[in-house]
């Protein structure tokens, strides 16, 4: 029988044709697909033509289409599905994607035809791509003997298994860990329609949990001793209470096997192996932004739990002040000071946020429409899609969005490309949003609290990064940055979000259809840095226990028990311990480390920001035009053509240079966050 991962997709832009694809599909595609990939490689290696950008960059470029195709609706399966049945065919093949990188990235033929090409006479793009695709060789052990090249690949395979079971556990954590209540009593401060909810069967509510660590929950809950067992639970997921989520030896095995990797590769530690691969270039770059920014955020602490003090006391319900009490307790003090969530909520429905605010400020900035495609089908109903046009009328591309959770997705929120635009393959990009909001009743719209708002403009900016591109090569399109490039335009774009004139688009009652009131408008743009004392130490907090974790040898990694014993001693020597202050993500949840992906790299959000707090005064300052803040299309042309298109072909300090005519300023920083 066909099999639709391996058969080019008739429906628009490529996009997979989900009702045909099932999950027997997979294994089989990704064989053929890896196959047929492994037999390119050798067509480029065995050549005996001299290396040149036709038949080796090209080719090596060409030779990713079809394993892109089969796996992209793969992996999109995997993590906005999930199931058993998805969660073992992922199992299965992560060790042997593994082994097919090793394959390409150890072959000295390779390294050697990339290595000898003449590039006097290249472009910009493929001049960058050659410079960068053999640092990435030399950093993936290519000058290591073959001995021990397969003690590599081995170490590689091992902890693709590990990383895979990771997150497939911390996701059944969140289910697992859920607090359950017996009563409504003990829900006082939630609403009657979602108490009901979490109505369960037997008479009892089970709140469900979200994949970091403060529960949104607690801003509502009136009762301590339920916001305070709802953190509790937060924070012991993985801990060893249900088998079936325990993650705590797998930390320990990952860590290790990281270490050891390491030194394989001649370096002190894994962090150093990461630092080298972005912009950083060295860890101890990192471990200075962090602590630097990390004194003046806990001083903030400090000073934000002077300013609740009066709440605090004049609580009748409480006893003092717990970490699971902060957020209902900074909530109340926003509603005094700045706006708190329950004003704002009428005035924040996704639809709104959606069509009218993030969509609005790309049509000012870029010149870019939007148009409904219903016609397009997703992997469930709720998926929507939106055909994108430039000014002109062309088409640039395909946007979906899957906003709300299910069982078995992963939590969090996160971009991804179905279709890579690149100019060699004639391809038009297909990119995806995810998040796990709530889905509402069939009929309802959903209002959103600020911080989701935030939560839609940042994954838009991704989305732009890969509709936006515009490279030859598909190796270099989109996202295909280093990581702590990759959240700059993520976090550039939550800039919109505040602005007066998008926020008057998308900020009107969902009944009514009156705008904010000016009131609130005021009080919003003044919240800007309000807890920002907390967010930065709660941040700051994981992005060291993740440096921590990767700046030991082998022998220092401590055993499984001694875990939580080990983030807090850590926590404390790198100054961020603050006992209402519990990291974003403790490590037997935290999956953008041990999941992969963002190992030894959480700090890329800071360092990337360092750049964004910069251009953000670019906006507001040369780029403005009659007091608009930077919201108009010749700032939003400098962004697309400078940085959104450009994609990996080349340096992205040049890039964040082009756009603001200079290195970036450290100090932005700490002004963007009012420290």
């Amino acid at each position: 029988m066909t099999n639709p991962l391996l058969t080019p997709s008739v429906l628009p832009y490529g996009v997979p044709d989900w009702e045909a694809i099932k999950p027997e599909h997979i294994l089989p595609a990704a064989h053929k697909a890896l196959k047929a990939q492994r037999q390119q490689w050798e067509t480029i290696a065995s050549n005996p033509e001299p290396a040149t950008v036709e038949n080796t960059v090209v080719a090596f470029d060409k030779s990713n289409d079809v394993i892109d195709s089969a796996l992209a609706p793969a992996f999109t399966l995997f993590s906005s599905m999930g199931g058993d049945e998805l969660d073992e065919i992922q199992a299965a093949l992560g060790p042997e994607l593994s082994a097919h990188q090793s394959a390409f990235w150890l072959d000295r033929r390779l390294f050697d035809r990339f290595n000898s090409i003449d590039l006097n006479d290249a472009d910009e793009e493929t001049t960058y791509f050659v410079t960068d695709t053999l640092k990435k060789f030399r950093l993936k052990g290519i000058d290591l003997p073959a001995e021990e090249q397969e003690t590599l690949k081995g170490l590689d395979s091992e902890l693709s298994r590990l990383e895979i079971l990771f997150s497939q556990r911390a996701t059944k954590a969140m289910d697992d860990y859920s607090l359950t209540v017996s009563s409504r009593e003990e829900l006082a401060g939630l609403s009657d329609e979602q108490i009901e909810s979490y109505k369960q069967d037997d008479g009892t509510y089970r709140l469900p949990l979200l994949n970091f660590t403060n529960q949104p929950l607690q801003v509502d809950l009136t009762n301590p001793a339920t916001r305070r067992a709802l953190l509790d639970a937060s924070m012991s997921r993985g801990l060893g209470e249900h088998e079936s989520s325990d993650t705590r030896e797998i930390v320990t095995a990952i860590a290790t096997l990281r270490a050891q990797r390491a030194a394989l590769l001649g370096q002190p530690h894994h962090a150093q192996v990461v630092a080298q691969q972005g912009m950083a270039g060295d860890s101890q770059n990192i471990i200075d932004l962090l602590s630097s920014v990390a004194t003046r955020a806990v001083e903030a602490v400090d000073r934000e739990l002077e300013d609740m003090k009066g709440l605090i006391d004049a609580d009748s319900t409480g006893d003092g002040v717990q970490a699971g009490d902060w957020s209902y307790y900074q909530e109340k003090l926003r509603g005094q000071v700045a706006v708190d969530d329950a004003a704002l909520k009428p005035y924040l429905s996704l639809t709104n946020v959606v069509e009218k605010g993030i969509f609005y400020a790309a049509e000012k900035l870029f010149g870019i429409t939007f148009t409904p495609r219903p016609d397009i089908k997703g992997y469930v109903d709720t998926i929507e899609t939106w055909e994108v046009f430039d000014e002109s009328g062309e088409a640039v591309g395909l946007f979906q969005a899957d906003f709300y959770a299910r069982k078995g997705k992963q939590g969090g929120a996160w971009m991804h490309s179905l279709v890579t635009q690149s100019r060699r393959a004639g391809t038009k990009p297909v990119i995806m949003n995810n998040s796990n909001f709530d889905e509402p009743a069939a009929g309802q719209d959903l209002l959103l609290t600020w911080d989701q708002v935030e939560t839609v403009f940042h994954e838009f900016g991704h989305a732009l990064h890969g509709l936006l591109s515009d490279t030859y090569y598909a190796s270099t399109s989109g996202t295909a940055v280093p990581r702590d490039f990759v959240e700059l335009p993520s976090q550039l774009f939550e800039m919109w979000a505040y602005h007066p004139e998008v926020l008057s688009q998308y900020a009107v009652h969902h009944e009514t259809g009156e705008p904010l009131p000016e009131d609130l408008v005021a009080k919003l743009s003044a919240s800007k840095t309000f807890g920002r004392g907390f967010a930065t130490t709660e941040f700051i907090a994981s992005a060291l226990v993740d440096q921590a974790w990767h700046r030991i040898s082998a022998d220092e990694v401590p055993t499984s028990d001694e875990i939580e014993a080990f983030e807090k001693k850590a926590l404390k020597d790198l100054g961020v311990h603050h006992d209402l202050v519990p990291p974003r993500y403790r490590s037997a949840y935290f999956k953008h480390t041990f999941g992969g992906g963002y190992d030894a790299g959480y700090y890329s959000y800071m360092w990337a920001e360092v750049l964004v707090a910069d251009i953000e005064q670019w906006f507001g300052s040369e780029a403005a035009k009659n007091g608009d803040g930077g919201l108009n299309r010749e700032a939003g042309d400098i962004l697309r053509s400078e940085l959104l298109s450009r994609g990996s072909s080349r340096d992205p300090m040049e890039t964040f240079k082009a756009v603001r005519g200079r290195e970036p300023r450290a100090e932005a920083l700490l002004e963007r966050r009012g420290l």
